[in-house]
Formats: structure tokens, C-alpha cells, sequence
């Protein structure tokens, strides 16, 4: 059985939990991490602190330009909503969804498992995720699985399949901090605001603030909060 995993792994709550249940599984984990020309460099450094805590056999950062494209309040001089209610956050497509994101990221992640003959790609996409990011959503996932299977050499030659696993997609954010925490994953080493202030830290009023706080409220456990970057 194939025992390697590409993982996307972003420096958030969602992705250090994703690779921490894959290492638990007994894989190899191959982490993936993009400079895709966000707001802030925050997130890369937390996710060089996971692949480095959890162990990863390689740690792979890529630079795009995305802002180039524009179109998202994270990779435009577009504000970041703030303040928003819960019900408010879960209504329509967020200003935050980067136009194709996912298929952009899991195309570079097919490339690199087809290299490295990795049998899964492996994301952190949930239930909170795919009610507003279409890129997010069961069915996308689906639709491109199939797709790789179509794309790659070893697959269109019959020796061997790609998976795209997503094990937090039915997940609450709290139910995955409890998986998380069940594994031993330091949440000081996540980041999540989509806005830090200028010293740093995390804002505590954009959507991915207000989701995390709620979700460890919900889950019982005090947020430990990132650690200085």
C-alpha cells in the first residue's frame, strides 16, 4: 500500500489537525504550503513550525502571484469584513474566497504526488468551509479526484490511483480542535486571522478569528492563541 501523502498545508487550525490525523495513519507526510501573494507572511511561518513539529519527510513552499489576478479581500486592496455575526458569516461567498484557489493549489499538489508516486493528496476542508467557498464543497472534491485520475501518467497507465482525502469535511470546527487536541496538535503553532495588526497579531474581529474563537469555545479548550512569529 502506498504510504505517502501530499498535504496542503496552510499554517491554519484545519490543516495542522489534517496532517496530524495522516501522520497518526502511518504515512509519510509531504507538506505544501504556497506564498501565493497574501496579506501577511504569518501563516507560511506557522505552517514551517507544523511540518516541522509533526515531522513531515519535506516541506515544500511555493511562490504564486495571485494578487496579479486580484478578486479576493485577501489578494486585494479589498477590506477584510469584520465584525461579522455568525449566521452573516455563513450566508453567500465571502469576500476572502480566492478566485480558484483550490484547483490552482491542487494541481501543483497533483504534480508533485505524481513525482514523488504518492498515493493521496491529502486537505483540510470542512463543513464551515464548503457552506460558503465553492472550491470547498463535497462534490467539487469529488469532480477533481476524478479528474487526476484522468491526468496523470500512472494512472492512464493502470498502476496505481490518487485519493483526495479531506477527513475534517463533515466536521465542525470544534469537533476537529477535539481531534486535534486528542493527537497532540500545538495550536500555538496556527494562525488564522486573515488581517493581523501590524505588530502581528491576530485582529479577533475578521470571519476566520471569530470561527476559531467560537470553535474552541464549542470544543471546551481554551484557545492557546499563536505564539510570537
Amino acid at each position: 500500500m502506498n504510504k505517502r501523502a501530499v498535504v496542503l498545508l496552510s499554517g491554519g487550525v484545519d490543516s495542522a489537525t489534517t496532517a496530524a490525523m495522516v501522520k497518526a495513519g502511518g504515512y509519510q507526510l509531504y507538506a505544501l504550503t504556497f506564498r501565493y501573494g497574501q496579506r501577511h507572511a504569518c501563516e507560511v511561518e506557522s505552517a514551517r513550525r507544523i511540518a516541522a513539529a509533526i515531522g513531515a519527510v519535506q516541506h515544500l513552499i511555493l511562490d504564486l502571484d495571485l494578487r496579479q489576478i486580484g478578486g479576493s479581500a485577501l489578494t486585494a486592496d479589498i477590506p477584510v469584513p469584520k465584525g461579522r455575526g455568525v449566521e452573516e458569516i455563513g450566508s453567500g461567498i465571502p469576500i476572502t474566497y480566492v478566485p480558484a484557489r483550490n484547483t490552482v493549489f491542487l494541481s501543483y499538489a497533483l504534480a508533485w504526488a505524481e513525482v514523488l508516486d504518492a498515493g493521496h493528496i491529502v486537505l483540510g476542508v470542512n463543513a464551515i468551509d464548503y457552506s460558503g467557498y465553492p472550491d470547498c464543497r463535497p462534490e467539487y472534491i469529488a469532480a477533481f479526484e476524478r479528474m487526476a485520475n484522468l491526468a496523470t501518467k500512472a494512472c492512464v497507465e493502470g498502476k496505481s490511483t490518487l485519493t483526495i482525502y479531506t477527513p475534517l469535511i463533515h466536521l465542525t470546527k470544534a469537533e476537529i480542535i477535539r481531534q486535534g487536541a486528542a493527537l497532540g496538535v500545538d495550536y500555538r503553532l496556527t494562525w488564522s486571522c486573515y488581517d493581523p495588526t501590524p505588530d502581528g497579531r491576530p485582529c479577533h474581529a475578521c470571519d476566520s478569528c471569530i470561527l476559531r474563537g467560537k470553535g474552541f469555545a464549542e470544543a471546551g479548550i481554551p484557545d492557546p492563541g499563536p505564539i510570537a512569529l
